[in-house]
């Protein structure tokens, strides 16, 4: 008799017709999925099999637009979901409210295309899943899993309408105690790649652990959730350099590793950021549900994928109502070649270009989901382009030699690490928050520095305090100049830790003396002039944390939460409430 296996999540929620959603599962077994809500709407799906393990994606059609409804699964005519024991309120899908010819004064064209109190978008990175041990947890409270509790306890409490996981859902280099005892079970872990993952049912163990937890596997059944992948899903620091390819590629354990990782990445977290439209002509997707057993179908894809990233794109866009959120994969869609190093293959920089600059009259806020931050400590980002230009060969051979050492140490592979694509990136965020149609705010999302902060640009050609204050765009500023509040939001980690010394080198980054020394290595290394210059608009809190954005109409307001423990158990405790545009 097949069961449930692991989930259900709900994914993607239509935020144009307000009337489907998708809701992913694992079941134990080949079977039928449905998922039935209390309003009538229902939708069923058949599972497809990957390395012995069955899932199904379930298009749920028939929602009522601006309402929230339970829902059930079932397997057969057995109920699977919710458990029978659960203490946890029930599953829900809420929709938005859509306009329509016979209400055209309601729903989201009246409300700036959001709900009536707004669109509350919660982001965050590098949730390290492992329980804690003995009662302990050596990192401090889950802020995913303290917020879980917190909306099941109380009803009232404001959810949000999406959660935007920005990386490092799961760690593949990093393995808790428990689940190297199941590796060890299956394998010696004496031999490479040792307590590290290895292959795809691997794999499965951590997806398990990170979304087996009563109150995650309710919040994210509940919650819409869009994510993309950052290196420790993989590997850290994946993707950094040729030579870092290289060596990589060398050891006999890696093709199995990076062929498993894209898999997994597929099956669990990239299907679900997909519309139903796009899944309906998606060719791998309709392969591996075509065949018995679709391991061989996504194997061969995820290997061509390896050796040609180009192939393939895992960056999408979401609307919500006249929110646009582009999600940008920095990881896999690099140029590693020295004389072509670039964060975003051509293709997809045209790509991003087109996502976020077509009809920017559709949108009053932008948002671009970027696994890794824009804008860093300036000593960080002057010593990331600094090593760039090193490695490129402007100080000779025996400095890009010493530079790719410290690449590989010093994790040095952010954007700066990619001056031409840092600039190009720059430009595109002037360009989008520049003209008649400009939207209110354009806010670059990130994470993986296992802290958070804000970060507000400055353009060269742009008068003091352009684009601080404008809650309206009125036309470009002077020589171009941005007319939308330009930030960097940058919130992370969910649940990990930062060691101490490197807390302080983040802090040293943002001083004054952090940013002479940044000069001196701009100086040394030949970079030229930064096309922007930034300030720390907040910051840094190191911490388990989750950042919310709320947008209503042109307004936006940004909150900052962190789990930290009591004598009741864990709790949110909030550290800003801000506005991010002016009032009135």
């Amino acid at each position: 008799m097949a069961g449930l296996r692991l989930g259900p999540l709900l994914r993607y929620v239509d935020w144009e017709s307000g009337s489907t959603a998708t809701v992913w599962v694992e079941a134990s077994r080949p079977c039928t999925v449905e998922v039935r809500c209390a309003d009538g709407a229902s939708g069923t799906s058949p599972t497809f099999s990957v390395a012995g393990h069955h899932y199904a994606l379930v298009v749920v059609e028939g929602l009522t637009p601006g309402s929230t409804t339970a829902y059930e699964v079932l397997i057969g005519s057995r109920r699977v979901w919710p458990p029978e024991d659960t203490r946890l309120p029930p599953s829900t899908i809420t929709t938005p409210p859509v306009a329509t010819p016979a209400n055209p004064g309601k729903g989201a064209a009246e409300s700036g295309g959001a709900a009536p109190d707004g669109v509350r978008i919660s982001f965050g990175s590098c949730r390290w899943a492992a329980a804690p041990g003995g009662g302990h947890d050596p990192v401090g409270p889950d802020a995913l899993d303290t917020l879980a509790a917190h909306l099941a306890a109380d009803p009232a409490a404001e959810r949000p309408d999406v959660l935007l996981l920005l990386g490092d859902q799961v760690y593949a280099d990093e393995t808790s105690a428990a689940t190297r005892r199941r590796l060890a079970a299956r394998r010696d872990l004496k031999e490479p790649p040792g307590a590290e993952i290895a292959d795809y049912e691997e794999y499965t163990c951590l997806y398990d652990e990170s979304w087996r937890d009563p109150e995650i596997r309710w919040l994210l059944s509940t919650v819409p959730s869009c994510m993309i992948f950052d290196d420790h899903d993989v590997i850290d620091d994946w993707n950094t350099s040729a030579a870092w390819q290289r060596d990589i590629r060398a050891t006999p354990w890696w093709h199995e590793r990076i062929v498993s990782g894209l898999m997994s990445y597929w099956v669990h977290q990239h299907l679900g950021n997909l519309s139903p439209a796009e899944l309906a002509a998606d060719p791998v997707y309709a392969a591996v549900r075509a065949s018995p057993d679709g391991t061989e179908a996504l194997r061969r894809f995820a290997a061509e994928t390896d050796a040609d990233p180009a192939r393939t794109r895992w960056s999408y866009r979401r609307v919500f109502g006249r929110v646009r959120l582009v999600m940008v994969d920095t990881r896999a869609a690099r140029v590693l070649a020295e004389d072509r190093r670039a964060m975003l293959d051509p293709e997809e920089a045209d790509w991003l270009r087109d996502a976020v600059l077509d009809d920017p009259a559709s949108y009053d806020h932008l948002l671009i989901g970027s696994s890794l931050p824009w804008l860093l400590p300036p000593l960080v980002h002057d010593a990331e382009r600094w090593n760039a230009s090193l490695c490129a060969g402007v100080r000779g051979d025996r400095w890009a030699r010493f530079g790719e050492k410290v690449r590989r140490a010093g994790d040095l592979e952010h954007w700066a690490a990619f001056p031409e694509s840092f600039d190009r990136f720059t430009e595109l965020l002037r360009e989008a928050a520049s003209g008649p149609d400009a939207p209110s705010t354009v806010c670059v999302l990130s994470g993986d520095v296992h802290h958070a902060y804000i970060s507000e640009p400055r353009w060269a050609d742009a008068p003091p305090g352009n684009g601080r204050a404008s809650g309206t765009a009125s036309g470009p500023g002077p020589g171009g100049a941005p007319v939308s509040r330009v930030l960097q939001l940058t919130c992370s980690p969910v649940h990990n830790s930062v060691p101490r010394w490197i807390q302080a080198g983040f802090r040293f980054g943002w001083s004054r003396t952090g940013r002479r020394l940044g000069r001196f290595l701009a100086r040394h290394g030949r970079t030229g002039a930064s096309p922007v210059t930034w300030d720390r608009a907040g910051g840094p809190w190191f911490g388990n944390q989750l950042m919310t954005l709320t947008l209503l109409g042109r307004k936006s307001a940004l909150t900052l939460v962190q789990a930290t423990a009591g004598k009741q158990g864990a709790q949110l405790e909030a550290v800003l409430e801000r506005s991010l545009t002016p009032e009135g």
